[in-house]
């Protein structure tokens, strides 16, 4: 595993209680970082803050809805004051639901769009006032799947997934103009088909709308990886780690897939 120049700097990332975000969080803190764990089950935001703390990193756990800003400014608030300052905010925080755009209805569609957008908002807001006011330059990095750069298409009908995550492509490249002049670079990750809860339950949604037999969905699209296996958690926390780093210093307002190959851009 590189080693970055990351230590004792602050992190937090948001739904790091499982999947992508659990990865991300005990990579930050091999790294050194002091992390705070923040997910809407608390429970499991604490398991993987003492996963960290039990290989010697330092880390806390908040349960936070990032749909409100009152939770997401106590978040930031709670973290300094734990600490001291902010280095790094990672937005991981996601829900998906496999249904036709047709047939999306508006609690589905605003639902999607309070987590996956107004979160990343509402969190990059409470951050980057934060990290203008102790100065020094920081790093925004978004969760922003392959889903924000192509259409899922009709196998996969994730449309509503897909264009908050083509918000946050756009959130990013604006932010990462906004926030330049403070240092503070925003950058996005755009992870394909990973091996985590949330694809299981597409396959299975999938699988259950079509009478498809479980896991063959997933293994249609992992079949069109050119890399020829599925995305692991780590490969997406690889990626973050080396973007809240130095080495990252020149890199801002951009989108960068970690997908095996599978986006043609």
């Amino acid at each position: 595993m590189p080693k970055y120049d990351l230590d004792n700097q602050v992190a937090i990332v948001t739904g790091a209680g499982r999947g992508i975000g659990r990865a991300i969080a005990l990579r930050l803190g091999a790294e050194g970082m002091h992390v705070t764990v923040t997910d809407l089950d608390a429970a499991t935001a604490a398991s993987v803050a003492e996963e960290i703390t039990a290989t010697g990193g330092t880390a806390m756990s908040l349960r936070v809805d990032v749909t409100h800003a009152a939770e997401v400014e106590a978040m930031v608030r709670e973290t300094v004051a734990a600490w001291g300052r902010l280095d790094v905010l990672v937005n991981n925080a996601g829900i998906a639901k496999v249904v036709p755009l047709l047939e999306t209805d508006e609690a589905t569609w605003e639902a999607i769009m309070a987590v996956n957008v107004k979160g990343v908002l509402l969190c990059s807001q409470a951050a980057a006032r934060q990290m203008i006011a102790q100065g020094g330059g920081a790093r925004i990095i978004n969760n922003a799947s392959a889903a924000g750069k192509i259409a899922p298409g009709k196998l996969v009908p994730l449309g509503a997934y897909s264009a908050s995550k083509h918000a946050v492509v756009g959130l990013t490249r604006q932010l990462g103009h906004e926030l330049a002049e403070y240092g503070i670079l925003v950058n996005c990750v755009c992870p394909g088909i990973v091996d985590t809860e949330m694809w299981t339950q597409i396959d299975r949604e999938v699988a259950t709308r079509n009478n498809l037999p479980l896991g063959s969905v997933k293994a249609q699209v992992v079949a069109t990886i050119p890399i020829g296996r599925i995305e692991q958690p780590q490969d997406v926390a690889n990626l973050v780690a080396f973007l809240a780093s130095s080495d990252a210093g020149y890199m801002t307002a951009q989108a960068y897939d970690v997908s095996g190959g599978r986006l043609p851009y």
